[in-house]
């Protein structure tokens, strides 16, 4: 659990210029994970409502925010209710969303919650436990259209057909080190940048817990609670997300209540990436509301 809680938030310098962060303004962090990002946001001077729908994680960041209690609030709950959330704790307005999307690094190393390739555990992926869908149930009992479109469009998997056609002629499969053998016999042993289960198990993940829709209907609801002037920083780890994440910002500033103020996505140094090699892919985009909304 320790070593979990060494945790390094992605974009930090970028996310807390980008907030604009201002003394005593509350800021909605909406995947608070491990509470990195919040640390920073109230060491600024911010204030904080941490979001998170994974019950284990929102107990560790309370663990590591506690000396921060009068500055924060936490909230179990998944951000795509983000005005039932804001609504129940009396919230009007606030200066500033974040996004930090995916996996957290004690989802990660958690063998038991079954996100990662790297460790034997069982196929669950879910980042609320609370929920019944499971990776095991995907893998299990889909059919072959609907796994491989699942592998080919979440994961944007090149073999996407092979690996589901392997992955029905090995039924039943209950852990993840089953799964990625399964995935790389159909790589036959070849590696590229990444493991070869990589895009299966991102492909899965989003399927158990329906990431992309809930990213949707999340930005669909927070520009009425955000101040003028507020701020919307995300950061997205696959093509996917940040499409959306793009799409929905340049949709914002054509209608004329929002200013984009990242032209292109940031992404990490070389020297982050060196601390951090979760950073890798993380791209940040941000804006601002504008206009009469």
């Amino acid at each position: 659990m320790e070593r979990s809680l060494k945790h390094i938030p992605v974009l930090q310098d970028e996310v807390i210029r980008l907030l604009n962060v201002k003394k005593d303004e509350l800021y909605v962090d909406c995947t608070i994970g491990l509470g990195g990002h919040s640390k920073f946001i109230i060491e600024n001077g911010g204030r904080v409502i941490g979001i998170d729908c994974d019950s284990e994680a929102l107990e560790l960041a309370k663990e590591a925010l506690s000396e921060y209690k009068d500055k924060m609030k936490f909230k179990q709950g998944n951000f795509k209710d983000i005005d039932r959330i804001l609504e129940e704790s009396d919230i009007k307005k606030v200066s500033g969303f974040l996004y930090d999307l995916g996996t957290s690094s004690y989802q990660l190393e958690t063998k038991e919650r079954g996100f990662s390739f790297m460790l034997d555990g069982p196929l669950d992926m879910r980042m609320d436990r609370r929920q019944a869908k499971t990776a095991s149930q995907i893998v299990n009992r889909e059919p072959f259209n609907r796994l491989y479109k699942i592998i080919g469009e979440y994961g944007e998997e090149p073999r996407a057909t092979q690996i589901a056609r392997r992955i029905i002629s090995n039924r039943p499969i209950q852990t993840t080190s089953k799964l990625t053998s399964i995935i790389t016999k159909v790589y036959k042993g070849k590696r590229g940048k990444i493991h070869p289960a990589t895009k299966t198990f991102q492909a899965l993940r989003i399927a158990v817990n329906d990431e992309l829709s809930n990213l949707k209907d999340s930005l669909d609801k927070i520009l009425p609670y955000l101040e003028k002037g507020g701020r919307v920083v995300v950061i997205s780890f696959h093509s996917l997300e940040d499409r959306i994440v793009k799409e929905k910002f340049k949709r914002w500033e054509n209608e004329g209540i929002f200013n984009i103020l990242t032209k292109k996505p940031i992404t990490p140094s070389n020297y982050e990436i060196k601390q951090n090699p979760r950073a890798r892919s993380a791209k940040l985009r941000a804006g601002e509301k504008g206009g009469n909304l």
